[in-house]
């Protein structure tokens, strides 16, 4: 399931019927996908030692220089290529890459490592490289260690650079890309060359890369044992995202079944679009809300055509990620004005300012030395810190409420002092636009995200200042198991069928029901059909979810008989394992 790792069989490799050889591993993204073998092998800076004469060194430098430039301008290019949703999807890790080009630390060393040796640029590079993994590796922080992959993938950049090598996308039109891992930042260039699918020998289920390739729709398979072995250049495979597999080089019966499963997908598309109209009811007549995430206009319209009760959870980084300048306040007010004009009087949830963690930022309203960005100055805790920014945005959406039914949530609530805050300076910015001749609703709706575990706990003691919760699933099961859920040596670890997990879900939305507060979630889980008879039990009413997922969604819901899960809830709520739990959704649905 999206969000949760398929488990592999009881081998990583076994043989089809037919005698081909089949590889296991991890469902990523879902789809199905036959294509030529591209097989990448992890990168490593093989460059043996080599001095230069002093009198190159100049010239040397400038060979770099032109490297770096050189990486810098490609992901400037492809940066300007990204549309609608890939612009933060994909955005926010080039420009985490564009910033590591820019580090003085990194490019001074190259400089004085080529002076000093005087080495060539490529084992300067290779020099600089191993410095930085050291410190890397000898992080505590499990966070700022996986960002040593970040800097691998720059590094490797200049490197093919330096070779007048640039990484070869090009001539990759349906093939399927075998490699150690992949960068978010790579899956668009990739798709729009032609890569039909991806499968990785590392990786995560849960990764950022993982959540973009379902984005995509671009089949990927993650945690494939010996699969860089087992696969060679040019070697023909079927891939299938849904239950982790590779068949390399299938026989003819393997390719028969591989056909049946396309027709198979193709009957289920062509049945989901007619669901485009239909309500979201379920068998026993109960009525449930599906609202969409959004981050462009492009999302914004297709919410609108598949029939989503309004927007659940509208992303505001975005605006902030793309450049090196603050959005000022006509063009907030002008997005946020669009996005409720566009869902046509169907409520429209404005997320304020989410940055920090590992959301690179340009404008310098960011830290960039906390040493765990994950814990630190993030969400509400920045728009507080950065009071003439948090002014600056609530003044935009409250001019933009004229024009539809506008919410404002707020994110990485943790304290009832700071909702207080947010409220007081939202109505101190209403007060002043009316003074100055603005029209601003009468009452926007207030609510609060629930994704640290402290709010969820003691959600009673600020549930009477808001109107409507929202559940941030991603962060807030990171933030209850201790486990990043980018970071592989963890990934068992962090899943959302926890117990405990589904037992904190289970009391914030009893909270709510208990004061007649609406309650969303609008994390991964929302988007996952197989998740949604457990929500359903949990007493969940509202889904918040990226458009394409939400028509498979509305098809659980319409063959879910809710009485029925109710029924059988008291049996989820006494699961002790993460076992427990699947078994009560294999029952379930």
């Amino acid at each position: 399931m999206p969000g949760q790792p398929s488990r592999p069989g009881s081998t990583a490799a076994s043989r089809t019927p037919s005698g081909a050889l089949l590889l296991t591993g991890h469902g990523a993204s879902r789809g199905n996908a036959l294509g030529r073998a591209r097989v990448r092998l992890p990168h490593a800076l093989e460059v043996a030692e080599q001095r230069i004469p002093p009198a190159k060194v100049e010239a040397e430098l400038q060979r770099l220089h032109q490297a770096v430039d050189a990486a810098r301008a490609e992901m400037h290019d492809l940066r300007q290529r990204l549309q609608g949703a890939l612009n933060k999807e994909v955005g926010e890790f080039l420009d985490l890459h564009a910033l590591l080009l820019d580090d003085p630390e990194l490019l001074f060393g190259l400089d004085e490592l080529i002076r000093s040796g005087p080495y060539s640029a490529g084992y300067a590079l290779r020099v600089q490289r191993d410095r930085l993994a050291k410190v890397f590796d000898g992080m505590d922080d499990a966070y700022l260690k996986s960002r040593m992959d970040d800097l691998d993938h720059v590094i490797g950049r200049i490197h093919a650079f330096l070779q007048k090598r640039p990484p070869d996308v090009k001539g990759m039109a349906g093939e399927i890309l075998v490699c150690d891992n992949i960068a978010p930042s790579e899956l668009a260039q990739l798709q729009a060359h032609g890569v039909v699918g991806i499968v990785t020998a590392g990786g995560s289920a849960l990764s950022h890369s993982a959540i973009l390739a379902r984005s995509l729709h671009l089949p990927l398979i993650v945690n494939v044992p010996n699969v860089l072995q087992k696969v060679a250049d040019g070697d023909v495979l079927i891939m299938d995202g849904s239950d982790g597999t590779v068949t390399i080089n299938p026989q003819a019966p393997d390719l028969r079944d591989y056909r049946v499963r396309l027709r198979e997908h193709a009957r289920e598309q062509r049945e989901l679009g007619r669901l485009r109209t239909k309500p979201t009811r379920t068998r026993d007549n109960v009525d449930i809300a599906l609202l969409a995430n959004a981050e462009s206009s492009e999302d914004v319209t297709q919410a609108h055509a598949l029939g989503a009760h309004g927007l659940g959870l509208y992303r505001t980084e975005f605006l902030f990620l793309q450049r090196n300048e603050l959005p000022d306040e006509q063009e907030q007010f002008e997005t946020y004005r669009d996005a409720a004009l566009g869902m046509s009087g169907r409520p429209v949830t404005i997320r304020t300012l989410d940055l920090g963690a590992d959301k690179a930022d340009r404008t310098g309203l960011t830290l960039s030395n906390e040493e765990n960005p994950a814990l630190g100055l993030r969400g509400v805790r920045l728009s507080l810190a950065r009071p003439k920014v948090a002014d600056t945005q609530l003044r935009a959406i409250l001019r933009a409420s004229a024009y539809g039914k506008l919410r404002i949530l707020i994110p990485m609530v943790s304290t009832r002092e700071e909702i207080l805050a947010v409220r007081r300076r939202l109505a101190k910015q209403a007060e002043l636009l009316r003074a100055e001749g603005h029209e601003v609703a009468e009452h926007i709706p207030f609510g609060a995200m629930i994704e640290v575990p402290a709010a969820a706990i003691a959600l009673e003691s600020f549930i009477d200042l808001v109107d409507f919760l929202s559940i941030g699933t991603n962060d807030l099961v990171q933030y209850l198991l201790a486990a990043d859920r980018n970071n592989e040596a963890v990934t068992e670890l962090y899943s959302p069928l926890h117990p405990a997990v589904v037992r904190l879900l289970a009391h914030i939305l009893r909270t709510g029901q208990a004061y007649d507060i609406p309650v969303a979630v609008c994390g991964e889980i929302a988007g996952d059909p197989r998740m949604t008879p457990l929500l359903l039990a949990l007493g969940l009413t509202e889904f918040s979810l990226h458009p394409g997922t939400l028509l498979e969604v509305r098809r659980a819901i319409r063959d879910s008989d809710l009485s029925v899960l109710q029924a059988m809830a008291p049996k989820l709520m006494q699961a002790r394992d993460r076992r427990g739990i699947e078994r009560w959704i294999e029952k379930a649905r």
